[in-house]
């Protein structure tokens, strides 16, 4: 992992926590060692990378403060609609970038957005391939292959055609 991997990886780990994902200590422990091994510096990483087992519930507050010294403090829009949107561009960019399965960002957007929104016609094709992914089987008469292809292509259409991306992930 090199430094803006690191950097990237704690941006994303910030924008699960603001969006109210879970995201455990073991995680942000590791983050931190990932990014002070890449050569990320900032006061407090040392400390998150070198906390025990028995010191990870220091780490939800360390990792905040190491987001604040790197500048990389996400706070979601104040409005319920707004910061599902975002949430939803977020999680697009996510898959469109490669980093998230794209099943398992469908069914992301399907499960904590779609419903939420009241079911909206930019959605409509995420939430297709999210329920299509998620009752595969050999007997579809498509590969997963190919529905997961066409959940890339749908989320890079959602982006596209939406608003300026509420806010997402630099890099």
């Amino acid at each position: 992992m090199n430094h803006d991997d690191a950097l990237r990886q704690l941006s994303h780990m910030a924008h699960e926590r603001a969006f109210g994902l879970h995201v455990g200590s073991d995680r942000l422990v590791q983050a931190g060692l990932d990014a002070l091994m890449a050569g990320v510096e900032s006061p407090s990483i040392a400390i998150l990378a070198g906390l025990l087992r028995r010191e990870e519930p220091e780490a939800p507050a360390l990792f905040q403060q190491v987001l604040e010294e790197l500048g990389l403090l996400f706070e979601p829009p104040v409005d319920f609609e707004d910061d599902r949107w975002a949430f939803a561009d977020w999680i697009a960019s996510r898959i469109v970038d490669g980093y998230l399965d794209p099943a398992v960002g469908a069914r992301l957007i399907w499960s904590d957005v779609d419903a939420e929104l009241g079911c909206p016609e930019d959605l409509m094709s995420l939430v297709r391939y999210a329920v299509d992914l998620d009752g595969w089987d050999e007997n579809c008469g498509v590969s997963v292959d190919a529905l997961k292809q066409a959940t890339i292509e749908a989320a890079a259409e959602l982006l596209s055609k939406r608003r300026p991306p509420c806010s997402t992930v630099p890099g």
